[in-house]
């Protein structure tokens, strides 16, 4: 495997319930990347439809992904590259999942994740339509092995230290990470600064690339979400953020700074 690696996290201003304009705005902010080096491309949790409800229940899915994600394994032949498709509402045997579909460079599917931390805490009813997943996921892609959070996964650590066990060298983090539209400025500040503060903590103390791609702007009357899509050095360091733009973030990694890492610090290990 070569150590350098190349890396595209997608933030997206999504627009509600629509699938096809939000696929056609993920062409738009990928498409200046289309003659670089590209190992993995990280979209958004709920990247085709935003947070919309209506769209994601009564039209989610298949367990092989449908159309949403025929597309994104288009994109993937087309750009030579890795993706993790951010997630998407999974129905199977009549129930759904929060689902992050990844996808090779030739365009297939090689395994999925369901999103096993389920937002039902501060007012989330995501566990009333949502069944949680019961296994966490490490890929072995060609140029490295990624593991999956998905949003409020971040916040449970033993899952990403159970994704290092397995041999993780990246971990991503496709979100929705939102907030009240009329909380104050200063809370605002503080619920963004917590999602920056958890991306930097998941990095440091596994030792990984921690990479997140998040959904930004208005959602909807009463929520907004935080931006700040992120890619983090396995020493904290943000080399990348999005703040707030509906933007793409690129950036070179050094796989063989992980492996270093962990073969000096026995973080593995570590319970």
């Amino acid at each position: 495997m070569n150590p350098k690696s190349y890396v595209l996290s997608v933030q997206l201003r999504a627009k509600s319930g629509d699938k096809f304009a939000n696929l056609q705005k993920i062409e738009e902010l990928i498409s200046p990347y289309k003659n670089k080096p590209l190992d993995l491309l990280l979209l958004p949790e709920f990247f085709s439809t935003g947070i919309c409800h209506n769209a994601m229940v009564n039209e989610p899915e298949n367990e092989f992904g449908g159309e949403t994600i025929q597309k994104i394994c288009d994109i993937a032949k087309v750009y030579n590259t890795n993706i993790i498709a951010g997630s998407v509402i999974e129905k199977s045997n009549d129930k759904l999942y929060n689902t992050s579909f990844a996808i090779n460079r030739e365009g297939r599917i090689v395994d999925k994740y369901r999103k096993i931390h389920l937002f039902n805490y501060f007012g989330g009813t995501e566990g009333e339509r949502i069944t949680p997943g019961n296994k966490p996921v490490v890929i072995k892609f060609d140029f490295a092995q990624v593991g999956i959070n998905i949003c409020f996964d971040i916040r449970y650590p033993m899952h990403s230290r159970k994704l290092i066990q397995m041999g993780a060298e990246i971990i991503v983090c496709p979100t929705a990470w939102a907030f009240l539209s009329s909380l104050p400025d200063k809370e605002k500040q503080v619920t963004k600064k917590l999602w920056q503060s958890l991306n930097v903590a998941r990095a440091a103390e596994n030792l990984v690339y921690f990479i997140s791609a998040d959904l930004c702007g208005k959602i909807d009357s009463f929520l907004s979400a935080s931006g700040n899509s992120m890619i983090v050095s396995p020493f904290g360091e943000i080399l990348e953020n999005a703040q707030e733009e509906e933007k793409a973030i690129y950036q070179t990694i050094d796989l063989e700074i992980v492996r270093e890492l962990k073969k000096s610090y026995p973080v593995v290990e570590i319970e």
